[in-house]
């Protein structure tokens, strides 16, 4: 009964016990936020493992001319899950963004055009 009704709060392995950390009552996305899907391949993202609650920075990467002409635009986001693909080099992050981010940000990750900054882990 106290947990009919919650949502994981990070991922969960098949058969293993539940700690009451592990699930939450809290929507995600919440209002105002949404989930984009982010498929990166090695080279785009760190080599060091991604973890739910990471703050991290997604960043548009240079055209076909490979030239970076000042900062490039960025988006600030967390990640919710991380999927290593079983058929291709990609590994799928989900980030939660502000909803106004989100539609350009899904523009850019279909079009390969954007890699993920791991930010300071210390809180």
């Amino acid at each position: 009964e106290t947990i009919a009704g919650k949502r994981a709060a990070l991922d969960l392995a098949a058969g293993g016990l539940l700690a009451p950390g592990d699930v939450t009552a809290t929507v995600l996305p919440a209002k105002g936020m949404s989930v984009v899907g982010i498929g990166l391949a090695t080279g785009l993202l760190p080599a060091e493992p991604l973890a739910p609650g990471d703050a991290v920075r997604l960043v548009q990467t240079p055209g076909q001319q490979g030239e970076v002409s000042g900062t490039p635009p960025t988006v600030p986001a967390t990640v919710v899950g991380v999927h290593p693909s079983e058929t291709s080099d990609k590994t799928v992050v989900d980030v939660l963004v502000p909803a106004e981010a989100a539609a350009e940000l899904a523009a850019r990750a279909a079009t390969g055009k954007v890699a993920l900054v791991l930010d300071s882990r210390e809180r």
